[in-house]
C-alpha cells in the first residue's frame, strides 16, 4: 500500500485556513485513491526539540555509531520512505513557521534523507517523486523575493531527490478589497483537481 505522509504545521489549529485547505485537499484525495496510507504528523502535537548543542551531540554519536535505527532519526525514516508528501504550512514572516524549520533541520540525515555518490556528489535517497506545500498568505507573494518558503522547500527537494514541488495556495486572504471565502473556495476547487492526479 502506498503511504501519503501529512505534515501538518499549522500553528493556529483549527482556525487555520491552510489547514482547512489542506483537509479539503486530503480528503479529496482519499476519496480518489482509497488504496493510499495518509499518515499524519501534527509538528504542534508531535514537538521535536531545535537541535541545541546537547541535541547535535546526541545526534552525531548515534551517526557515528551507526545507530540510524534509533527514535531520534523516526521522522527521517518515516519522510524518506512516504510514496508522497504534503505539507501544510501558512505563510509566515516571508517563509513559514519555525516548527517546520526545526522539523526540516531533524529529518535532514546523511543517509537516509541524502547521501553522497562515490564522487562525493549529493544525491537524494527519498522515496517520493512529488511534493505538495499547502499554503494561504495574507497579501500577494507567490513568485516575489519575499516568498521564501518555496524555494527553500524546492531547493530541499533537490538535495532529498524529490523530482517536483507542487504548491496549493490561496493569496490575498486578509486583503479587505477581497471576499476571502470566495478566495478559499476557488483554491479548494484547485486542489480537488490537483487531487485526482498528484
Amino acid at each position: 500500500m502506498e503511504q501519503l505522509l501529512f505534515i501538518d504545521a499549522c500553528v493556529r489549529g483549527e482556525r487555520s485556513r491552510t489547514r482547512k485547505l489542506a483537509e479539503h485537499f486530503l480528503k479529496t484525495y482519499q476519496d480518489k485513491h482509497p488504496d493510499t496510507a495518509v499518515v499524519r504528523r501534527d509538528l504542534c502535537l508531535q514537538r521535536l526539540e531545535p537541535q541545541y548543542p546537547e541535541v547535535l551531540a546526541q545526534r552525531d554519536a548515534l551517526w557515528a555509531a551507526g545507530r540510524l535505527d534509533q527514535p531520534m532519526f523516526e521522522p527521517a525514516r518515516q519522510f524518506a520512505g512516504a510514496d508522497r508528501i504534503v505539507i501544510a504550512a501558512p505563510f509566515w514572516d516571508l517563509s513559514f513557521p519555525s516548527i517546520l524549520k526545526i522539523y526540516l533541520e531533524r529529518i535532514s540525515v546523511t543517509n537516509i534523507t541524502f547521501g553522497y555518490d562515490s564522487t562525493g556528489a549529493m544525491k537524494g535517497l527519498c522515496r517520493a517523486k512529488r511534493m505538495l506545500l499547502v499554503t494561504t498568505r495574507g497579501g500577494y507573494y507567490a513568485g516575489t523575493p519575499l516568498e521564501m518558503g518555496r524555494r527553500q522547500l524546492e531547493a530541499l527537494c533537490v538535495m532529498y531527490g524529490i523530482p517536483e514541488l507542487v504548491c496549493l495556495d490561496a493569496e490575498g486572504l486578509d486583503d479587505a478589497r477581497n471576499d476571502a471565502g470566495a478566495l478559499l473556495a476557488a483554491a479548494m476547487e484547485r486542489g480537488a483537481a490537483l487531487a485526482e492526479t498528484f
